[in-house]
């Protein structure tokens, strides 16, 4: 099943059924009116959904054409936010950027942070910059929208409480993060609006891809209409997702709405190329001793999509530009 919301003028827009080859749509607001009010009560509306995603399949309802300018992200706006790094060649590429140490447990314990998720931008919306001196960076990822997850869960138990898979871009300001990160505090101003893909899937759609708690397809990123990374989402995931959110649930339950991220996908294999232009830059600096490649500029154009067996568009696609604020 393939969910979407529409931008009706609200905050977070209605929500919508699309046809697999993402080229129609049936309104679901007879089923819940937005996707929020069908994850606070998934267990019942999960069946009426796909019911509704059937009849659009077969014909029986009237449907309208995709246009996804039209389209907020599914999640117009989350409860919660929370972006892991799953994917160690990453970590270690951005701590050797800032002349930083990996830590010592990078191999046991998944590193998190705390997102903003009140100002989502559209999966087709201009991503504002106000200083480039800030270097701004995309960030191509995988994330997951949670039902209702308890307190203590463990990662055996966590795959009942992914209901939703869907792409993202997590803007990131990279020269502002290292006086942040100085303060001891963590970051904040360093990581703007995210965006996320026109369509959310859940799990099923996705075959014997989604493995393991893994999304085990190539995912592309194309910035200036350059093939920049067609990197493995899959098998260099140290941190399944199930993983991540047997760490973050440690503490704490989270709500039915959560987006949970897995970090910048990443491959040691330079072939596969990059999913943000921090790792770029740091293998520039290893191979020449300095970078050459400049952060995004106003004008500057970023894709990201992840095509399943048949080469279809399963997620739709993130098209944004950078635009002066």
């Amino acid at each position: 099943m393939k969910l979407a919301t529409l931008n009706d003028g609200t905050r977070d827009g209605r929500l919508i059924v699309v046809k697999r080859d993402n080229s129609a749509y049936a309104l679901a607001t007879n089923v819940a009116l937005t996707l929020q009010a069908a994850l606070d009560k998934w267990d019942e509306m999960e069946p009426r959904l796909r019911a509704l995603a059937e009849d659009l399949e077969a014909g029986r309802v009237q449907s309208r054409p995709i246009d996804v300018h039209a389209l907020l992200s599914p999640l117009p706006r989350a409860y919660e936010w929370v972006d892991g790094s799953a994917y160690l060649n990453h970590v270690i590429l951005v701590r050797k950027a800032r002349n930083a140490e990996p830590p010592p447990t990078l191999k046991t314990d998944p590193l998190v942070y705390q997102g903003g998720s009140g100002t989502f931008l559209a999966p087709t919306q201009d991503i504002p910059l106000v200083d480039e001196a800030w270097g701004m960076d995309f960030e191509s990822e995988v994330a997951v929208i949670l039902g209702d997850v308890p307190l203590g869960t463990q990662a055996k138990d966590a795959e009942k409480y992914v209901k939703l898979v869907m792409l993202c871009n997590d803007v990131t300001l990279r020269n502002l993060i290292p006086n942040e990160l100085a303060k001891g505090f963590g970051f904040f101003q360093g990581k703007p609006s995210s965006a996320f893909s026109p369509f959310a899937l859940t799990p099923d759609e996705l075959g014997p891809a989604w493995k393991d708690g893994r999304v085990h397809l190539r995912l592309r990123s194309t910035l200036n209409g350059q093939v920049v990374g067609d990197t493995d989402a899959g098998p260099e995931m140290h941190f399944s997702f199930l993983e991540l959110i047997q760490h973050i649930s440690k503490t704490r339950a989270f709500t039915a709405g959560t987006i949970l991220g897995s970090g910048t996908v990443s491959n040691e294999d330079r072939a596969r190329g990059i999913s943000c232009l921090a790792e770029r830059r740091m293998i520039e600096i290893i191979e020449t001793g300095s970078p050459r490649t400049p952060f995004m500029k106003v004008g500057d154009t970023i894709d990201i999509e992840m095509f399943g067996s048949e080469g279809q568009s399963l997620f739709g696609r993130i098209s944004q530009k950078v635009v002066n604020k």
